[in-house]
């Protein structure tokens, strides 16, 4: 295998055979092929694409390179949900707890930030103590046990992806379709799931903004699901505001409990719901959308999702007592709040430059050994149609230096327009997407 002539026929537009590909990410995973030679790959695919074979391959391949979970001898349903990314997007937080409590068994692996968004891994890493490490044979026993577990990718589960996904972060190769598609499903399929639901932003603050592209990308992944016995579907989500209030590592913890005590922000419940719905109808819990959100409803009212979320908590080595008191978890020394400069109607609430502002308070990554702060962020209150008078809180920066705070303030007042009317807002939840293809979302 020579890699260069494969990069330049990658870059030239031609095709790679699945013996190609398994070779090359086998080499990659093992260390074989170093990291510019697959940043370069990257940037062919990004342009160039993948021709199907090719992207089956590719996932075949990545999923190959590492172990998988093992479930075949418990028959309780198991689903995960994957979001494509957004800013103040904490619904995993809330839905394997929620999930959990239903009777499903979530084995949810996760990622850390990338690009301007936030990770759930990273999120989980602000209670103190959580880890998010465990062994694939650690995690399998807690599934059992908790009906739950929240892990990050190590180095049994697709490793060549682990390496790649963090290679696209700083190599600007994450708004790839088939790049997208094969990360996500080959960590997926490596948790031996029963069925999939994926979260699918649009909207300028997505990664794919356009809707559809997303659309693209949701019917790709439900492609590369359904067709190796996992079914798959899709929502396709607004991420032309941010979702919910909090946005930073300890904030959204912090709103997720709220959540799971029934006190979440009505954006963040309304998608959460909507997800944990798709989730309870795969695993076969419900059979319509109406009982699947009264079940969901009921995890939340009865204590029950917190109660699961704790246990996760507490097993994976996390502050137990930050459940009940949120305080505990890390909080930033300066809070700044942001107030409106003129009395009008909030016209747009630019989640892509408030997620710039996090990683300039040191709440995200520019590079991949970048250290991540977990109590830095924003709680942005102001949305799109909301009136506001001169004065008024737009949003709480929370930052560790006076630099930063005031560096973030003038960000954030960059990112929401007050004028005489809102602009186009897109519907919270556009469409569903199944093998069968997408129709308009008739809510749950």
């Amino acid at each position: 295998m020579v890699v260069p002539r494969l990069i330049e026929r990658k870059r030239d537009g031609g095709v790679l055979s699945v013996d190609e590909w398994r070779d090359l990410i086998h080499a990659y995973s093992i260390g074989e092929v170093p990291d510019y030679q697959m940043a370069a790959m990257a940037m062919a695919v990004f342009f160039r694409g993948l021709a199907p074979q090719e992207l089956s391959a590719l996932t075949d391949a990545m999923l190959a390179s590492g172990d998988r979970l093992h479930f075949e001898d418990d028959p309780r349903p198991r689903v995960d949900k994957h979001s494509t990314g957004g800013v103040g997007d904490k619904t995993s937080l809330l839905l394997a707890p929620m999930l959990a409590a239903c009777g499903v068994l979530v084995p949810m692996m996760s990622g850390r930030g990338l690009g301007h968004t936030g990770g759930t891994l990273d999120k989980l890493e602000a209670i103190p103590g959580f880890n998010t490490g465990l062994s694939l044979r650690d995690a399998e026993t807690q599934v059992r046990t908790l009906g739950l577990a929240m892990i990050g990718q190590t180095a049994e589960i697709a490793p060549a992806d682990g390496k790649l996904y963090a290679l696209r972060d700083v190599t600007a190769t994450v708004e790839s379709i088939p790049l997208i598609s094969a990360s996500i499903m080959s960590k997926k399929l490596a948790e031996g799931l029963n069925g999939l639901v994926l979260d699918v932003k649009i909207g300028s603050g997505a990664f794919l903004p356009e809707p559809e592209r997303a659309l693209e990308l949701a019917k790709t992944m439900i492609g590369l699901g359904d067709a190796r016995g996992c079914p798959t579907v899709a929502l396709i989500t607004a991420m032309d505001r941010p979702l919910g209030v909090a946005c930073g590592n300890a904030l959204e913890v912090g709103e997720a409990i709220a959540g799971l005590r029934g006190e979440g922000p009505a954006d963040l419940m309304t998608v959460t719901y909507a997800l944990g719905v798709e989730m309870l109808l795969l695993a076969g819990i419900d059979r319509d959308a109406a009982s699947a959100r009264r079940r969901l409803e009921e995890a939340v009212r009865d204590g029950s999702a917190l109660k699961a979320f704790a246990s996760m908590v507490a097993a994976q080595g996390g502050d137990v007592a930050t459940i009940d008191d949120p305080r505990r978890l890390p909080r930033a020394p300066i809070q700044h709040e942001v107030r409106a400069p003129a009395t009008g109607i909030v016209a747009r609430v630019e989640p892509r430059a408030l997620g710039r502002a996090i990683i300039d308070l040191g709440g995200g990554r520019r590079q991949v050994a970048d250290a991540v702060l977990p109590d830095v962020g924003l709680e942005v209150s102001a949305k799109p149609g909301q009136h506001v008078r001169q004065g008024d809180v737009l949003a709480v920066v929370h930052a560790r230096t006076a630099s930063d705070a005031d560096a973030a303030v003038a960000a954030v007042l960059g990112a929401i327009s007050i004028g005489d009317a809102v602009s186009d807002v897109l519907p919270l939840i556009a469409w569903r997407v199944t093998a069968a293809g997408a129709t308009p979302y008739g809510g749950c």
